[in-house]
């Protein structure tokens, strides 16, 4: 459904009460891009991330079509960044019950003085529930932003919000696929390569392959108890539903994300 034919922000439902909101912007001299955010309709409606604050009239619209915006208690996002919570006070203004949601690091270092309300910080494993639906997030250090990163995972509809995971250009007209997506991230990621230099201090990446072996194997469940199976609702490009990854061995799924990872900030 097109909720602004100007902008052609449009919503999907994407799961049981999930809708993927849709943005497809330009880039001056760069490729055509798109920004995500997921509303999950319930007893206390959650948003995952907000868009960037000057898209907040485009993506309140959508979620109008969806609900009233006013309605929604759980503002959540993976990581401090503008596309991630650009949007959060202004989230905070039209909803009066909303209470921003990140993990426990990005409370304490930044969304506490950032947003106009408290934030509740979830620890490692934490389960938040609203209403038939329930979220477990994920801790996910420099996966693949800072150490205050992390992911949701929809426990009843076994969908991952992974952030910046597997990003990739175009304008993410196709709300879902059920291909293979690493083929299509490793055509992507030289355009993003751009910003690491000979100078990026080497500890960085090794740090990054540190904690990824944790936050890759809990946000892969799908080799293990199969939680993650269903549905990856990524921040760019479609959803991936039923095989978002080639079914294969954990230390190989890892080995792919660390040689995508080398190629440069891909995500």
């Amino acid at each position: 459904m097109i909720t602004n034919a100007a902008s052609g922000t449009n919503v999907h439902e994407i799961a049981p009460g999930i809708y993927r909101i849709n943005t497809p912007v330009d880039i001056p001299g760069g490729p055509s891009f798109n920004f995500n955010q997921y509303l999950i309709a319930d007893t206390e409606p959650l948003v995952f991330h907000t868009g960037p604050r000057r898209m907040f009239p485009l993506v309140a619209e959508a979620i109008g079509k969806v609900l009233p915006l006013p309605t929604i208690r759980y503002v959540a996002f993976s990581h401090v960044e503008a596309d991630e919570c650009g949007a959060l006070n202004d989230f905070l203004a039209a909803a009066p019950g909303a209470v921003p949601v990140c993990g426990q690091v990005a409370a304490m270092v930044s969304v506490n003085d950032l947003a106009d309300r408290p934030a509740r910080g979830l620890a490692d494993g934490e389960l938040l529930t609203i209403g038939k639906h329930a979220l477990r997030w994920f801790d996910a250090p420099h996966v693949p932003h800072g150490w205050e990163c992390g992911f949701m995972m929809e426990t009843q509809t076994r969908t991952l919000l992974c952030g910046d995971l597997f990003t990739q250009g175009g304008s993410g007209a196709t709300p879902i696929t059920e291909s293979d997506i690493l083929g299509r991230v490793r055509r992507s990621a030289p355009r993003w390569t751009t910003t690491r230099t000979p100078r990026t201090p080497p500890r960085y990446w090794s740090a990054w392959r540190a904690s990824g072996r944790k936050s890759w194997h809990a946000c892969t469940a799908a080799h293990g108890a199969g939680m993650a199976r269903r549905c990856c609702a990524r921040w760019r490009w479609p959803s991936v539903r039923d095989g978002w990854l080639p079914r294969r061995e954990p230390p190989e799924a890892v080995a792919e994300v660390r040689r995508l990872r080398r190629l440069g900030p891909i995500f």
